[in-house]
């Protein structure tokens, strides 16, 4: 994949790692090399003291012979024959003597002039000798008086062990470098993949879901990380999509037969009343069920309204002072007749004394309305619907309780949610009490439900008093 996860960790996190390991380990095989050549260094160093001294005494002129006795018997006595090679070469740059008993021609020893030159009668030089082996050799100036020289002791160390040994050392460090970059490598691919095969899966499914399908889920991640809560939370959003998508199907069906039943009634007792001519009873009949009917299709538009309005923030209230025993008591009135007309027992438990509270009377009738409609709604003939005011120091509770059909411990929960329908044999769009508890949390209220499937349902109403 061109922009993949994979090559950006690649081109990123490895090759800077893979980077910063070869840059330690040149530069640890440049300070191992650098310490081994001050070791010889130092070694070469400590032989240029005042021991040579004592076997070339500078306090009055050498000549060639006794510089030449001076020198065998320097070399004879130099213990360190098996660690380094020693010259002892006189002033016209000539080795005199040797301490592997050969002569030497043609060789190249720079450092010998470098250290006529120096203030401190010595100076160091490492290269190669005419047989190809590489050396570091150091001289050290005899003075012979105060401006002249006798000659020089030169000090011959072999590096072609040494360059071996680090050699081995590099070998050793490189192979390390190589182990460590395939054990990065290695970790960090496992490492890598265990992301990107979920991230994969995920991508998947949300590719499914963005499609439409939302009975996909991505099976359990291995590992309690981030990347598991993501997976579980896709899990979720699919369910509750899924869900929210099954709710809206039935809503959109419940609406559509609830907006026919109406308009179906309208349409035909419209075509009844324009084939009619005499018959003033039908007449009068035909137009009560229009009116009905068109006030029910009413009720439900703004209910839709009420619910666009919530849906956008922008269900608001015109609060005032208002007498909750009387909005409450009209609102009781509207049910008078229908309790008497679809058989069911209207109970009521109000205070005849005002109580006052700050609120939309309006919403707040809707409210009421909503609830005791829900409690004819899913009750039975011979049931029967009980409405109580009750007070105390901080709130006023409204109580509306049935004897219907209840609600199963399921679907209680969900009740309150927008297009939830707990039943859907009895008519209504869903909303209804989702907007009325959003109306009562506007008055700072709280509302509460309870119920038992088949025994009825109990729905208290909290609201602040006026302090």
């Amino acid at each position: 994949m061109k922009n993949s996860i994979v090559k950006r960790w690649a081109m990123s996190v490895l090759a800077s790692t893979i980077s910063v390991i070869l840059l330690v380990g040149v530069l640890v095989g440049i300070m191992l090399k650098k310490q081994y050549y001050e070791s010889v260094s130092m070694t070469l160093n400590s032989r240029a003291t005042s021991l040579v001294m004592s076997y070339f005494n500078s306090s009055t002129p050498i000549d060639s012979d006794n510089f030449n006795i001076m020198a065998k018997r320097f070399v004879d006595n130099f213990t360190d024959k098996n660690v380094m090679e020693v010259w002892v070469i006189d002033k016209n740059g000539t080795v005199v003597v040797s301490s592997t008993g050969f002569s030497v021609e043609n060789e190249v020893f720079p450092d010998f002039d470098y250290a006529k030159s120096s203030s401190t009668g010595k100076a160091e030089w490492i290269g190669k000798m005419q047989n190809g082996e590489k050396v570091m050799a150091l001289s050290y100036i005899i003075p012979d008086g105060e401006q002249s020289i006798s000659g020089a002791i030169r000090y011959i160390i072999s590096l072609d062990d040494i360059d071996r040994q680090i050699l081995i050392i590099w070998s050793i460090i490189a192979f390390i470098i190589i182990l460590i970059v395939i054990i990065v490598v290695t970790s960090g691919m496992f490492f890598i993949n265990s992301i990107i095969n979920p991230v994969r899966k995920i991508n998947d499914t949300a590719s499914k879901i963005a499609k439409g399908d939302f009975n996909v889920s991505i099976e359990k991640h291995k590992y309690d990380d981030e990347i598991g809560q993501l997976c579980e939370t896709i899990n979720n959003m699919a369910f509750e999509i899924g869900e929210a998508e099954r709710i809206k199907n039935e809503f959109i069906s419940t609406v559509s037969h609830e907006l026919r039943t109406p308009l179906t009634a309208i349409k035909g007792w419209g075509e009844t009343i324009k084939e009619t001519q005499n018959d003033e009873v039908l007449l009068n009949k035909g137009l009560d069920v229009i009116v009905n009917e068109s006030e029910r299709l009413t009720d439900m538009v703004e209910d839709l309204l009420d619910f666009s309005r919530m849906e956008s923030g922008k269900l608001s209230l015109k609060t005032s002072q208002i007498d909750v025993v009387k909005e409450l008591s009209e609102v009781l009135e509207v049910f008078v007749s229908r309790s008497e007309r679809e058989g069911i027992l209207l109970q009521t438990f109000i205070p005849k004394s005002s109580i006052i509270i700050y609120g939309d009377k309006n919403r707040l009738k809707q409210s009421f309305v909503n609830i005791i409609d829900n409690s004819f709604k899913y009750n039975k003939k011979g049931g029967t619907v009980k409405v109580s005011l009750n007070v105390d120091n901080k709130y006023v509770k409204v109580v509306i309780s049935d004897d219907g059909c209840g609600i199963s411990k399921n679907d209680l929960p969900k009740v309150r949610e927008k297009f939830y329908k707990a039943n859907n044999s009895v008519r209504g769009s869903g909303i209804g009490l989702a907007v009325t508890d959003e109306i009562i949390k506007l008055h700072n209220g709280n509302m509460q439900i309870e119920s038992e499937l088949g025994k009825g349902t109990t729905v208290m109403i909290y609201l602040p008093r006026r302090k």
